[in-house]
């Protein structure tokens, strides 16, 4: 067994929680999925000891219908409270995440309310982009130990299933269009302007963009920022055309100039596979204005939405955490001050 928390807690939930729940309450375990998933590095096995600091412990989260879990959760977590061992192999079960029994319970329901906004697999071109994309990530990683009912391994195999083909494209064409008029054109205005606070905006901007669509070009979900990077480096294809470019792109020492001509190589990358693909027609090669810059991907965007059904071109996607905030906010307002400032590590100097 590794030091993953997740194969902690799956050692736990089989030796422990599955026998208890499955002898004591038989009908509502039949009702449960349980594993890990959701918020945390954790749940995509990056955790490491920085991130060990806050909300970390053994976790076992377990989602039920919204009935079972407002009429007999609480009855099952008294239960579980009073007999499973209060620690296992060096982790409390009151131990940051998981407060009591060693169980998060949710319903399918609101999970899925707070993720990606629906109660409900998405089923429409519409609902698919409404759905912040790097909360996706919270729905489908992590593993699944126990769902007899499979419904909620059904909404992880819809997703893990990628956006439908004018879903994919429609987000493509709409971050082509960010990364070349918000990105490298703004970039290279604001070079010309001397105006650093602009040019480190436009940088940041077009490199988090342009790595966004090398994992839409390769059908993979991308995650939060923090995680981007290791995500990036598993991307079967376009890892390999872009890493370079990347790697000296953001290295502080690499002048602006520089850092402008990689991202003008990324736009070619980008360009090249999306012809390769057939999501853009062949065309000749073309030259940058010096004062516009290199605005490829801006006709790889015109190129994309007119082949787009006209019912998807006034949807825009959603950026992230869009969901996630409704609940954060209400479960913010309700802490008081030590709780929230303890969630935070946040400590007076005079203490």
């Amino acid at each position: 067994m590794t030091d993953s928390i997740i194969d902690i807690s799956k050692g736990f939930f089989e030796g422990y929680v599955r026998p208890l729940l499955a002898t004591r309450f038989p009908d509502e375990f039949a009702q449960m999925a349980c594993g890990v998933w959701g918020l945390g590095s954790e749940a995509l096995r990056l955790d490491d000891d920085l991130s060990r600091d806050h909300h970390f412990g053994l976790r076992i989260d377990a989602i039920m219908p919204l009935e079972l879990l407002q009429t007999r959760w609480p009855v099952v977590q008294a239960i579980l409270e009073s007999d499973l061992p209060r620690e296992y192999m060096g982790h409390s079960l009151v131990e940051r995440a998981v407060v009591g029994a060693g169980i998060t319970p949710d319903s399918l329901r609101g999970f899925l309310t707070r993720t990606i906004g629906f109660e409900h697999p998405p089923r429409t071109d519409r609902e698919w982009l409404s759905i912040p994309e790097e909360d996706v990530i919270h729905v489908i990683n992590g593993e699944v130990w126990h769902d007899p009912s499979g419904r909620f391994t059904a909404v992880r195999n819809t997703l893990n299933g990628y956006y439908p083909e004018p879903v994919r494209l429609r987000r493509l064409a709409h971050w082509c269009r960010y990364y070349s008029g918000m990105g490298t054109y703004a970039l290279k205005r604001a070079l010309l302007r001397d105006n650093e606070y602009y040019a480190s905006v436009a940088f940041a901007k077009s490199v988090r963009w342009g790595m966004q669509m090398a994992f839409m070009l390769d059908r993979v979900y991308y995650p939060y920022d923090k995680w981007m990077l290791a995500f990036f480096k598993r991307l079967p294809r376009m890892y390999d055309r872009l890493h370079v470019i990347v790697d000296e792109a953001i290295r502080l020492s690499t002048p602006w100039d520089r850092k402008l001509e990689l991202l003008d190589h990324m736009s070619d990358q980008l360009d090249a596979t999306m012809v390769e693909d057939g999501i853009v027609p062949p065309h000749p090669k073309f030259r940058g204005s010096p004062v516009s810059g290199y605005r490829l991907m801006e006709y790889d965007y015109y190129q994309i939405i007119r082949n787009l059904p006209s019912e998807l071109l006034d949807i825009i996607p959603e950026w992230e955490q869009v969901h996630l905030e409704r609940s954060v906010v209400h479960y913010v307002a309700g802490l008081d001050e030590p709780s929230w400032r303890a969630a935070l590590n946040l400590t007076a100097i005079e203490e």
